[in-house]
């Protein structure tokens, strides 16, 4: 499946308006020479509009490689819930909504949205670094008995997210690397 490249309006567009250069601590622990902010691009809707076809084409794509059918997306709180939105508009498929951690008041559910047990799903996420939030946010649809089947990342960073999600037995995917947005450290 081709990518779209740094070439491409839309990842230059993300590199000039998400890519920090500094001293940056990362949700893994680990220190980086450069950040990219997910919300600096995640609430644009210039840029929604535009990858939310863009995740469309790739839940097909995988639907086709897997031999599955998609019945529900998935956002992680906070970057992927905009993300999840606009996939969800673009495709007609419903999403939930999946918070870090249960709410202790009213429901006190961990993720919103409807689940019927067997559903199959894909999760979406904003960059993927060790694909640790992923694999928690699928942990806790799971527990509610959601059949996740794949996480498409916005950004992979190259640092351990496809190895640790394909590990955990799951489709991994995304729409672009570092490397496509130009960055090298």
């Amino acid at each position: 499946m081709s990518t779209p490249t740094a070439t491409s309006p839309l990842a230059h567009a993300i590199a000039q308006i998400a890519l920090l250069r500094g001293t940056f601590t990362l949700r893994s622990g680990k220190t980086s020479s450069y950040y990219l902010d997910k919300y600096l691009f995640s609430t644009r809707p210039e840029l929604l509009r535009q990858l939310a076809p863009l995740f469309a084409a790739r839940l097909k794509h995988l639907e086709s490689r897997l031999g599955v059918r998609f019945v529900r997306l998935a956002g992680a709180e906070l970057g992927g819930i905009p993300l999840v939105t606009a996939a969800s508009l673009e495709t007609g498929l419903p999403c939930i909504f999946v918070r870090n951690k249960k709410k202790d008041y009213g429901t006190a559910k961990q993720s919103e949205g409807a689940i019927s047990k067997g559903d199959v799903v894909a999760l979406l996420e904003d960059v993927a670094t060790t694909g640790g939030q992923a694999l928690e946010a699928v942990a806790s649809l799971r527990e509610v008995g959601a059949d996740v089947r794949a996480v498409i990342a916005t950004i992979d960073r190259l640092e351990g997210a496809r190895e640790n999600i394909e590990k955990a037995g799951l489709a991994f995917e995304s729409l672009f690397t570092k490397r496509d947005l130009g960055v090298a450290e």
